[in-house]
């Protein structure tokens, strides 16, 4: 073992664990976002929705789309003059959330959480995606982290 520096099984550990938090963190804050939007939009049962959406985000690549089916449907069946008005804009929430995740909330918090770049975060899955089609998107962020973790290892 080389004196100084940590095991490698520690920083690659480390960087998962620092990665699961950065996962939990913007699960909570797409959540919040569900919240806030339905809530305004008046969708029944808006804060389960909320909270299956969040849940959902642990699911990667899908986790969004299963995360609008409840409150879409909710908002269809909820009745009234403007029910297609509210499924528009339950629809356009999610565009909004998906759009907010993807492009900034989680590149940000992936960055402060693992110092994994921006560019890295936002190309990773999908050069990823295209080369192991579909686990390249399900398992760029957590070996991106590893990647980087070892990569500020190894400069330090």
């Amino acid at each position: 073992m080389v004196t100084g520096q940590e095991s490698p099984l520690k920083t690659a550990g480390g960087a998962l664990a620092n990665w699961w938090k950065a996962v939990t963190l913007d699960a909570l804050i797409v959540g919040v976002l569900w919240l806030i939007g339905l809530e305004l939009l008046h969708v029944p049962l808006a804060p389960m929705w909320a909270l299956i959406g969040g849940v959902c985000q642990f699911i990667p690549g899908i986790g969004g789309m299963l995360a609008v089916a409840g409150p879409a449907i909710s908002a269809a069946l909820s009745g009234g003059d403007d029910t297609l008005f509210r499924l528009s804009m339950v629809l356009g929430l999610y565009a909004v959330i998906v759009v907010l995740e993807g492009l900034v909330i989680q590149p940000y918090i992936l960055h402060r959480t693992t110092m994994v770049p921006w560019w890295a975060s936002l190309l990773g899955p999908i050069v990823l995606g295209i080369l192991i089609p579909p686990w390249g998107v399900l398992i760029a962020p957590p070996v991106l982290a590893v990647i980087f973790a070892f990569k500020r290892r190894n400069v330090n």
